[in-house]
């Protein structure tokens, strides 16, 4: 049972890994084109930083949440330590006087 538990969040972790993997070279992919295109066609405006800038916050944010699961899974095992703590002093029965 707690072997199935492991072996599904790995295979979450390898997923979510793989998708960005997918996204950055999609991103390259795209945006090159794009930067092809604008030097042949409009030289002297270069346009295409705007979707290099504006994709590239987006591809930011899905690395961020893709690699930053080691803080968020030890702050989340911390407040989980912490509520149970909690839970079992709210669970003792008070000192008698």
């Amino acid at each position: 049972m707690e072997n199935e538990i492991l072996y599904r969040r790995a295979a979450a972790r390898v997923e979510a890994r793989l998708a960005f993997y997918r996204h950055a070279m999609i991103y390259v992919l795209v945006n090159s084109f794009l930067v092809i295109l604008n030097l042949i066609r409009s030289p002297d405006h270069f346009w295409s930083k705007w979707s290099i800038f504006g994709w590239g916050i987006g591809l930011l944010a899905h690395g961020l949440s893709v690699y930053s699961y080691r803080w968020r899974e030890g702050s989340r095992e911390r407040m989980i330590q912490c509520e149970m703590e909690r839970q079992a002093r709210m669970s003792r029965p008070p000192p008698s006087l």
